[in-house]
């Protein structure tokens, strides 16, 4: 992938993946837990407070000695970091000059004194930012992290903080019967025929969706064809059974929907007749869970809904298990992501057993 392509991936710090903002050393203009909002930042040229101009961001005061100010955000899920992007919008003159994010990787759920005294690695060197800016960066360290830690220097304003990558899962929870597709597992949108009013990405995100823009929906189709959206599943795994929710899609729910899987590590993934039938073409109902079956022994990399013709979804469930070989690979690739210091507090679960 290129660097420029990193915001395809998802925002592993994203409070719809159960981010947190931990801590910080200053919020008094706006609160730290807006950096992780899902939604984009907004701005009201009337909103004034008793501390002054209310941003929807996190915003430090005026720092008056030498020093920088700082935000530790837990990540949803634990990953490969491939960029981040420091969105300063609407913050013109108050935006920090300079920026820098270190990573670090802590096994279970440090509290905040445990994490002040963490291994915290550069994953963005000190870097200049611009106001009211998108600002991106890069990020070429492929090791897997929980943690990341903002660094504005001296102060300032952040809209939103987006930390693009690759979920890496813990395995050992990925034994018995799991969410092959869920993106806290590893799943990941990987194509789609249409996005115009919100992503498929949203079907695979943990919980339910509260509200229709919490799902997926397309634009009204006006030809023959159908919408689809096709998912790299979290391993190799075999289907049992599907969930597929319309809830909150009322008079704009699929008429019929149909998943399709294959399994890339055997048969040509752009071969349409190697991609087999896990739930036949059936019949939905708007604003309904359903629940189904899949077809015996389908065994998958990646899945395909197709919905027809178009039409929104809430979420996709994909359940079912990995066999001992995936969760092996799954292992490895988990353990090699690590950073050193993590490897050796757990140093009892390397998948070669103990150094």
């Amino acid at each position: 992938m290129d660097d420029d392509d990193f915001t395809r991936l998802p925002d592993l710090a994203s409070r719809q993946l159960a981010g947190s903002v931990t801590a910080a050393n200053d919020e008094l203009f706006a609160e730290r837990e807006n950096l992780i909002r899902p939604e984009a930042p907004t701005f009201s040229e009337e909103a004034f407070g008793h501390k002054g101009k209310i941003y929807d961001g996190w915003e430090t005061r005026r720092r008056r000695e030498p020093g920088f100010d700082w935000a530790v955000v837990r990540l949803g899920a634990a990953g490969i970091v491939h960029g981040v992007v420091v969105d300063t919008s609407y913050f013109r003159g108050n935006y920090p000059p300079e920026i820098s994010v270190e990573a670090t990787s802590v096994e279970g759920y440090p509290g905040v004194e445990e994490l002040e005294s963490a291994v915290w690695d550069p994953i963005v060197p000190r870097s200049a930012a611009q106001g009211d800016t998108g600002n991106a960066y890069p990020v070429a360290d492929r090791r897997r992290w929980t943690h990341v830690r903002l660094c504005i220097y001296p102060d300032g304003g952040v809209a939103r903080l987006r930390v693009h990558g690759e979920v890496v899962p813990d395995p050992r929870f990925l034994e018995g019967t799991i969410d092959l597709a869920a993106m806290e597992n590893g799943g990941r949108l990987v194509d789609c025929s249409d996005a115009f009013y919100s992503s498929p990405g949203n079907l695979i995100l943990p919980g339910r969706a509260r509200i229709m823009g919490e799902g997926w929906e397309n634009a009204r189709r006006r030809d023959e064809g159908n919408d689809y959206a096709t998912f790299q599943l979290a391993a190799a795994g075999t289907i049992r059974h599907v969930e597929i929710d319309t809830s909150y899609f009322v008079g704009n729910a699929p008429g019929w929907v149909r998943l399709s899987a294959v399994d890339s590590r055997t048969v040509d993934f752009d071969d349409p007749d190697a991609w087999l039938v896990a739930v036949p073409k059936t019949r939905v109902q708007p604003d309904t869970r359903h629940r189904y079956l899949a077809a015996p022994d389908v065994t998958a990399t990646h899945v395909r809904l197709d919905v027809y013709p178009d039409g929104g979804l809430a979420r996709l469930r994909v359940n079912g298990e990995l066999p001992p070989e995936s969760l092996a690979q799954a292992r490895r690739r988990w353990w090699d992501a690590l950073p050193e210091a993590h490897r050796l507090a757990i140093a009892h679960l390397a998948p070669d057993g103990p150094a």
